[in-house]
């Protein structure tokens, strides 16, 4: 698979795409006031905590509170290799030892008097009575959490805001970088599942306990993979200096706010995602192009060949095929190659996609035309749900299908598309109703909120109170208004949208309803208005009547 990297940089927005084999998969966007938040770390305090949800509320310095579920497990573990898991396949179960040592009560450690850390749930005997929050899981069982209310805590982003919801965030701090993630309050050393190589496992816990102080841990990623020694230990020791100098501010601060601010969008990505299997990286920026070698150099030296800038006089999107593709991606109709469709909505619940057939060639073929109209759409809606970057629940509205055998194998086709994505992705089978249900990790803001805003007149609903209603709607008022005054002048306003509804006709319709009612109105058009809403003045008055009446 061919592997690319297109950035593109203007004054007010930074894009950048990833293509496999010529064809867009994922898009990443950053505008001046929808900043990324992800990997932040901040000092909080807790501002209430809700035991019938779980949660507790922290204040990080933002507008709205930070949202601390009790569980927070560190999600990024459950693909690790971790040390217990290398001897029970060396040895076929696990060793005695430390390994199995029964973890700590303790939850949060405090460094010079100051808490700066919630530590990772352990889970309690039955018989156990200590103080402070406890709650009752499927894996742990009974859960106790050490804190209180203005307990000062060091947490970091994991999940964008989004609608009406606030960050999530976790007490489970790591600090990332090329090779590895450091896990100050961790002693697990993680490696990641795509390292098969047990002698090469071996080696770099070897080397992650000889350069980690003792109580951290980490997480050691893919690109670390037969890396010499010099590589692995710089990428180390500039992680406990920036957790050095993050533990520093802890102790010259007691108020909310921030602490580490991960990389832009651009250099995270290229630390993220530059894996061995990209064939180049093409940056249409210079200054940005500086501060990916400037990165690179120190880093990963033998990647600064494949960057390259970009100096055509065709926008680098336009060169590279990626803005024709991106139009589909802010559309809610997206057409398949035979003819079908898929219907995206967002509701405030979940993601709806309905997948509507193509042409048809007769009811002997409708099973097979089905079946296939169905595999293009489950291409087509795992693409977009990654290049979209939808997270929670999505549904999908299939063709039905008879045969149990073709939904089956649309599933397995949906199963292998969704492998593809880096976020946690999970697909169900075909229900009676052909509803085939999936979920997501929620991250990131999707684009859609990234590069839309609420419409003002149909407040997100995407449908607007019809001409007809607006009018019956002042006739009403006019009726009401003859009912109970003796004044014969009027001036309305309305929007041109209903301006020009009430105007059509040989005989209008606000003519009509001025001979009914005996009063004469002046029509006038504002483009500010609501298309909705009406106001009427009084001309003896001068003065805004429409809430009298």
């Amino acid at each position: 698979m061919k592997k690319e990297i297109i950035i593109n940089s203007t004054l007010n927005e930074e894009r950048i795409a990833i293509t496999e084999d010529g064809k867009l998969a994922e898009l990443f966007i950053e505008l001046p006031d929808k900043e990324r938040s992800i990997g932040n770390i901040y000092l909080g305090k807790v501002t209430r905590i809700v035991q019938g949800i779980n949660a507790a509320f922290i204040d990080i310095g933002l507008k709205q509170d930070a949202f601390l579920h009790f569980s927070d497990v560190d999600e990024s573990m459950e693909n690790l290799i971790t040390d217990e898991e290398d001897e029970k396949q060396q040895t076929g179960k696990y060793k005695k030892g430390k390994s199995n040592k029964k973890p700590s009560k303790e939850s949060f450690v405090k460094t010079d008097n100051t808490a700066i850390a919630l530590r990772k749930p352990k889970a309690l005997k039955e018989t156990y009575t200590g103080k402070g929050i406890v709650f009752q899981t499927k894996k742990l069982g009974k859960i106790q959490i050490n804190l209180e209310p203005k307990q000062t805590v060091l947490v970091q982003i994991v999940r964008e805001a989004y609608s009406s919801k606030g960050v999530k965030v976790t007490t489970k701090i790591g600090i990332p970088g090329r090779y590895t993630v450091l896990m100050p309050f961790e002693k697990a050393i993680g490696i990641s599942r795509k390292i098969t190589s047990f002698q090469e496992r071996k080696r770099l816990r070897y080397l992650a306990r000889k350069v980690l102080p003792k109580g951290y841990g980490c997480i050691i990623r893919t690109a670390a993979m037969f890396k010499n020694d010099a590589e692995l230990l710089n990428d180390w020791k500039s992680l406990l200096e920036i957790w050095k100098e993050i533990e520093e501010k802890v102790r010259k601060t007691d108020s909310p706010g921030l602490l580490y601010q991960d990389l832009q969008i651009a250099t995270s990505v290229i630390r993220d995602l530059f894996t061995p299997d990209v064939k180049k990286v093409v940056v249409d920026s210079k200054k940005l192009y500086k501060e990916i070698l400037t990165y690179l150099k120190s880093n990963s030296p033998h990647l600064v060949n494949k960057v390259d800038i970009y100096n055509g006089k065709v926008p680098v999107f336009d060169q590279f095929g990626v803005e024709k593709e991106l139009e589909s991606t802010y559309k809610r109709k997206v057409y398949l190659p035979s003819g079908g469709s898929i219907v995206i909505d967002q509701t405030e619940a979940m993601v709806i996609i309905d997948v509507n057939s193509g042409r048809s060639t007769g009811e002997d073929k409708h099973e097979q035309n089905a079946y296939l109209t169905n595999i293009e759409a489950a291409r087509e809606i795992a693409r977009q749900i990654r290049l979209r970057d939808i997270g929670g629940m999505v549904l999908v509205d299939m063709i039905d299908l008879t045969r149990s055998r073709n939904r089956k194998k649309l599933y397995e086709e949906m199963k292998k598309e969704l492998s593809r994505d880096r976020a946690k992705t999970m697909a169900y089978p075909l229900t009676q109703l052909s509803i085939l249900q999936i979920t997501r990790q929620r991250i990131n803001q999707n684009i859609g909120e990234k590069i839309s805003e609420e419409c003002p007149m149909c407040q997100g609903t995407g449908r607007i109170t019809s001409k007809a209603v607006v009018s019956n709607a002042l006739e009403r008022w006019l009726k009401n208004f003859r009912t109970n005054s003796r004044e014969f002048r009027l001036v309305l306003h309305v929007h041109p949208h209903i301006a020009t509804y009430l105007a059509e006709g040989t005989i209008s319709r606000l003519s009509r309803m001025m001979i009914k009612y005996f009063v004469k109105v002046k029509l006038q058009q504002s483009d500010h208005m609501r298309i909705d809403d009406f106001r009427f003045y009084s001309v003896r008055n001068q003065k805004d009547i429409t809430q009298d009446y």
